[in-house]
């Protein structure tokens, strides 16, 4: 191999750790994203953790935030505690750097 095939393979494997990172810390952010959402629907212990998981398989119905985002909304609204999506994006930014840290952590 040449030191440019050396050089490719490494940018392929460092890609391919990256793309994995964000994925993981894409799925943590929006279970904790659903744990919040759900103490505010008043749900705890199994519910609070079902309610997560559908937000998480919510956002695989497209790409980007805007299908978890309108997950939670309709529900929060649902339930009478209507949240401005303001709010739910600044929740979004924050966990998603309390993912990013807790993967870094190991946890």
């Amino acid at each position: 191999m040449t030191g440019f095939d050396d050089r490719r393979d490494a940018f392929e494997k460092q890609f391919a750790h990256d793309a994995d990172l964000r994925f993981k810390a894409t799925a943590r952010r929006n279970k904790l994203f659903g744990l919040w959402v759900a103490e505010r629907l008043g749900k705890t212990g199994e519910e609070a953790e079902a309610y997560a998981k559908s937000v998480v398989l919510a956002d695989f119905e497209e790409a980007g935030d805007a299908d978890i985002l309108r997950k939670v909304t309709k529900d929060l609204d649902g339930a009478g505690k209507a949240t401005g999506e303001a709010e739910l994006q600044a929740k979004l930014l924050e966990l998603t750097e309390r993912a990013v840290q807790e993967i870094k952590e190991g946890r």
